[in-house]
């Protein structure tokens, strides 16, 4: 004769307190994370609208162009993961106000951003930054401008070479070529290095599609032709 014994498990269920209080706080979570992400896109999208009407005014001989002493004063450079994750140490740009240095344009790939001066999180998060200690956009030189991979610099993973990068300034308007692409390391900062020739670099992190901080550096380098 066989004898069977049923064991009952108890399991959660739906009216359970904890189970429901934590559908709750993840859900509270989630709807946070979600309205930060719209903050920042949108405060992203009006910085780049009011600063780019501004530019263009001044462009149009409204006001003649300035350059504070502050942004050529150098500084230390670094490809290590900041607190921004955009590949170069955070450095405190205090007092360069919201001013911005030019607009950095890529047709071929739909990219164009305002540039401000300083890698730091507030100023990566509304635009492109100029690295400091590097020439300013349009001096002889290696310029060096670095962005966020999930915003203004997503559009790098369709670059090719000979693309056309556009650098228009309060002092003029360059024209860059671009000649090669590559990915490296973060302690590989000659990317970084000066130059006698007018060049152009273009940082972001690698991969683009990488959840949390990312490994790699995208470099974009391309010298300067004639307009």
């Amino acid at each position: 004769m066989k004898i069977r014994i049923k064991w009952r498990t108890s399991l959660p269920t739906r009216n359970n307190p904890c189970l429901r209080w934590s559908r709750y706080l993840f859900f509270a979570f989630g709807i946070l994370a979600l309205g930060y992400v719209g903050f920042v896109l949108l405060e992203a999208r009006l910085f780049q609208a009011d600063q780019s009407r501004r530019f263009q005014q001044e462009l149009n001989g409204l006001k003649p162009p300035i350059i504070s002493d502050q942004l050529l004063r150098g500084s230390s450079i670094s490809l290590k993961p900041a607190e921004a994750d955009v590949g170069v140490e955070r450095i405190d740009t205090a007092g360069t106000g919201d001013t911005p240095l030019g607009r950095i344009e890529i047709s071929t790939i739909g990219l164009a951003a305002m540039i401000l001066e300083g890698t730091d999180a507030r100023t990566l998060r509304r635009a492109v930054g100029h690295i400091p200690g590097t020439p300013l956009p349009g001096q002889q030189g290696n310029v060096a401008i670095t962005g966020h991979r999930d915003t203004f610099f997503r559009p790098l993973h369709n670059i090719r070479k000979d693309d056309e990068i556009r650098l228009t300034t309060l002092s003029g308007s360059y024209r860059y070529l671009v000649d090669s692409i590559k990915v490296v390391e973060p302690e590989d900062t000659e990317v970084l290095d000066n130059s006698d020739d007018a060049i152009l670099t273009l940082v972001t992190c690698y991969p683009f599609y990488f959840v949390g901080p990312a490994p790699k550096r995208f470099i974009v380098r391309a010298h300067r032709i004639p307009l």
